[in-house]
């Protein structure tokens, strides 16, 4: 019995290894839709937007209004591609938090309320974003993979004592 829960643990070891690119690119790509929706919607009603950050009393409407609207734009597609996602995913969450505060905090009762609503899971999964990065299928990887490639031979490189005596 303890060696097949071995194998078991094996084999689901084996399988979340493999399968470790999925989590971030979900994520990303999911809350990068919302973003790019919300984002959008915004701008395409930006009157209206305006209108509501100025009932809910944000200081400068005419400002705060495009600026989330295009932070939401900009910040949603950078987590589509996986791309500066870490970047991204700061101030997407902080316009979370703003929204959680301005917008919802009088109808929060509880704790629980606030960790049932959507906007805190965006900012857990921004947060988890901004710690582990946009994963192995982003630009952001192919970006890095590229910066370590050794970089071709040179020949206005100048020589190291140890190429001159090999």
């Amino acid at each position: 019995m303890i060696d097949r829960l071995r194998a078991l643990d094996r084999r689901i070891l084996s399988v979340s290894r493999h399968l470790a690119w999925l989590a971030p690119l979900v994520a990303r790509v999911s809350v990068g839709l919302v973003f790019v929706s919300t984002g959008s919607g915004k701008l395409e009603h930006l009157d209206r937007v305006i209108e509501f950050f100025r009932s809910l009393g944000i200081p400068a409407p005419e400002l705060q209004a495009p600026f989330v609207a295009g932070t939401e734009l900009v910040g949603g597609t950078l987590l589509i591609l996986g791309l500066a996602t870490r970047f991204a995913a700061v101030p997407l969450a902080i316009t979370m938090i703003a929204a959680i505060r301005t917008a919802l905090w009088g109808e929060l009762e509880g704790a629980i309320d606030l960790l049932g609503r959507p906007e805190f899971l965006y900012i857990v999964l921004l947060g988890w974003l901004a710690i582990a990065g946009g994963g192995a299928v982003s630009l952001d990887a192919i970006a890095a993979r590229v910066l370590r490639m050794p970089a071709a031979p040179n020949a206005s490189a100048p020589l190291h004592r140890e190429a001159l005596t090999s």
